[in-house]
């Protein structure tokens, strides 16, 4: 990506112009494009009506399907658009049902949300949780996954990129495993989405979740949903309304085919064409692209920050993406977080409680987590660094 480019994207972003961004992973600052696509939407529909406007915008609501589906290597008909990650990651597993016994295998970088679910579901049906184990870089145990496999494996499920850290798990290993064994796949890219250049035909899952807050650079309260047809002919949604199934008969009602059966009617269709933008400005740019951007920043940060005394980096995994968690001995990672947004330097803290199977082994502390985007320069990351230096 040349110089040039990114200082296009940075004129794009007007937020650059405020602070320092290097809290990604938790909401990234949005092109003016995104931000303009909703408000003129939004202003539209105050002058003409709300129903009135959807339907003059009927093209371009639609259109956000198509773009989706091009962003992931997929059909618009397998793309569901929701208003989060976690609505279209539960919208998948609590369709799925469980038997006592049946297993859900997850991994150990596994996020709260997602084991907070599977522990309900065992505790409801007397399903199975089993953690697969990682391997020595801190990854997924692909063979320990193949070992596991036998005929009460329900579910694998897997987070691709976790909240505390910058690994990133072998998902299209994971996906070749579950299709050889006929097992439903389902990846919550919940922060690789955007920063990674997904292909639901490599990644092989059946299922896949995301968001637009995160480093898509959309709205927030934007989410979206892919579904493979093979999975939608096995399960029903949990919950239904008039747009996601039609009532046929007084006694009778057929499930939308595709993904509107994972979405409901009532949606702020301002942040839907939001989403719809974000995705069409990172198209532009070209998936590939920007995850060389972002790898490449994120690990000049990691070299960087293993340099000064008394910082200690937690990432693993054989591959890296564009997120740094870090902590300074002797200090809380909530002040050092504070310290650096008191320099205009914005990250965020990974709590403990967030990654309680991975905690267990690792025995982490809470870390602050820096998360680089394309549009971060390297001054900005020396920035950091600086600050950090003075703290250890």
């Amino acid at each position: 990506m040349r110089e040039e480019d990114v200082e296009r994207f940075r004129r794009d972003t007007p937020g650059t112009g405020e602070v320092i961004h290097l809290n990604n992973a938790g909401s990234a600052l949005p092109p003016a494009q995104v931000t303009d696509a909703v408000l003129d939407y939004l202003r539209e529909e105050s002058r003409r009506g709300g129903y009135e406007t959807a339907a003059a915008h009927t093209d371009r609501i639609q259109g956000v399907y198509h773009s989706v589906a091009r962003f992931l290597g997929a059909e618009a008909g397998d793309i569901s658009v929701t208003d989060s990650a976690t609505r279209s990651w539960q919208a998948v597993f609590y369709a799925l049902r469980f038997s006592p016994g049946e297993k859900i295998l997850t991994c150990r970088s596994e996020y709260a949300s997602n084991a907070i679910a599977y522990l309900q579901i065992a505790r409801r049906t007397g399903a199975v949780v089993e953690v697969v184990g990682d391997d020595e870089s801190g990854q997924l145990d692909v063979a320990d996954l193949e070992r596991r496999l036998d005929g009460t494996v329900r579910l694998i499920a897997i987070t691709h990129v976790p909240t505390q850290g910058g690994l990133v798990n072998p998902a299209e290993e994971v996906g070749a495993i579950a299709e050889r064994a006929g097992i439903p796949f389902l990846l919550d890219a919940c922060q690789s989405a955007g920063q990674l250049d997904l292909d639901v035909r490599r990644l092989r899952c059946d299922a896949l979740s995301g968001t637009g807050r995160k480093y898509v650079r959309g709205p927030r309260g934007t989410g979206f949903l892919y579904t493979h047809p093979r999975l939608r002919e096995r399960i029903e949604p949990a919950m239904l309304d008039l747009h996601s199934a039609t009532w046929t008969a007084p006694d009778a009602y057929e499930v939308a085919p595709d993904g509107r059966r994972f979405e409901t009617w009532e949606r702020n269709h301002g942040l839907v064409l939001g989403l719809g933008a974000a995705v069409d400005y990172a198209l532009a740019i070209g998936l590939p692209a920007i995850e060389e951007r972002v790898t490449t920043l994120a690990a000049r940060l990691r070299a960087d920050l293993a340099r000064i005394p008394g910082v200690t980096v937690h990432d693993q995994g054989e591959r890296k993406c564009g997120i740094v968690t870090f902590s300074v001995a002797g200090a809380d990672a909530t002040d050092v977080r504070n310290r650096l947004s008191a320099s205009r330097i914005n990250t965020s803290v990974s709590h403990r409680t967030s990654y309680q199977y991975d905690q267990e082994v690792r025995h982490l502390p809470d870390m602050v987590r820096s998360s680089v985007h394309y549009y971060n320069t390297e001054d900005e990351l020396r920035a950091l660094v600086d600050v950090v230096e003075k703290l250890a």
